[in-house]
């Protein structure tokens, strides 16, 4: 079973964030560290992500007028491709409605498999650059 709470601790939340992303730092020469993911999620909506009560993820969610913006998801690499992502899209959309945005709306590194996972729950592609996709789905 996967539940979602507020995060309790952005600073592991943080950790899960530089783990499975330092691939892609490394990739195009981006030099975060914890530290600055943890503040630069501070204004974030950030829920921890468990499943059978064991903290294995993390999703941050932000607002604008129109849409409401996933701005991470981090799943522990043991327990991907399990279906959690999946669950997780599905709270990014009920939360999303319940702030009455009329899209889900995200930015994803071009080499990273979680491309698939957003093709699969509906994101189109609206634009790109050099290292990113941006992707959009009605809510």
């Amino acid at each position: 079973m996967v539940t979602f709470r507020s995060s309790k601790d952005l600073a592991v939340a943080a950790h899960f964030t530089l783990s499975n992303m330092q691939q892609y730092y490394d990739h195009y020469a981006v030099d975060w560290d914890a530290a600055q993911i943890e503040k630069m999620t501070q204004e974030l909506v950030n829920l921890d992500i468990l499943f059978q009560g064991k903290l294995v993820g993390v999703m941050r969610l932000s607002y604008d007028p129109e849409a409401c913006w996933l701005r991470d998801l981090q799943i522990e690499q043991s327990y991907q491709n399990q279906g959690i992502g999946s669950i997780a899209i599905a709270e990014a959309l009920r939360l999303a409605r319940e702030h009455c945005a009329s899209a889900l709306k995200l930015k994803v590194f071009k080499n990273s498999p979680a491309v698939h996972l957003y093709k699969r729950q509906g994101f189109d592609l609206t634009s790109e650059d050099e290292r990113f996709y941006y992707m959009s789905r009605p809510v």
